[in-house]
């Protein structure tokens, strides 16, 4: 598959692009993300949820480990930084698989209960404001929607 590299000058350059990701997305999509702290993971989800018309206030799920939003498709917001090691089944799955769309952060500590077609995402620091978020799909469903997505 291929790799798809974006530069955002700033927050809101991110969250633009998220928001037009979050209006081309569909039922079971799966997003991780990875990423510096403070690079921007919880902007990303922001403006992904402003695409899915979600209307409530979208912020870091870190110490409920899952947020739930509703809006055009449901939006699970994950943060599984603190489950990592964990042999408990956590039903992951249930949110995978089902009708909404889900954002992993740290999704790299879960790695095996990933599903093996989804979207990672990755955001790293280029300077005070700069960001680079990589995309890298897995699957021909998400390689046909990142193509649609930057041949815009």
């Amino acid at each position: 598959m291929d790799n798809y590299t974006i530069h955002a000058a700033s927050p809101e350059e991110t969250m633009k692009f998220a928001e037009c990701l979050g209006e081309a997305i569909e039922a079971g999509t799966v997003i991780t993300l990875e990423g510096d702290l403070g690079a921007g993971k919880t902007h990303f989800t922001k403006g992904l949820a402003k695409g899915l018309e979600v209307k409530k206030t979208v912020n870091s799920p870190t110490f409920t480990i899952i947020k739930e939003y509703k809006g055009r498709l449901p939006l699970y917001h994950m943060d599984v930084y603190r489950v990592s090691g964990s042999e408990e089944d956590l039903g992951f799955d249930e949110y995978f698989y089902g009708e909404g769309v889900t954002v992993v952060e740290w999704a790299s500590l879960i790695e095996e209960q990933l599903p093996n077609e989804r979207l990672a995402i990755e955001i790293f620091h280029e300077g005070d404001h700069h960001r680079k978020v990589l995309l890298t799909p897995h699957g021909e469903r998400y390689n046909l929607l990142c193509k649609e997505l930057l041949n815009k």
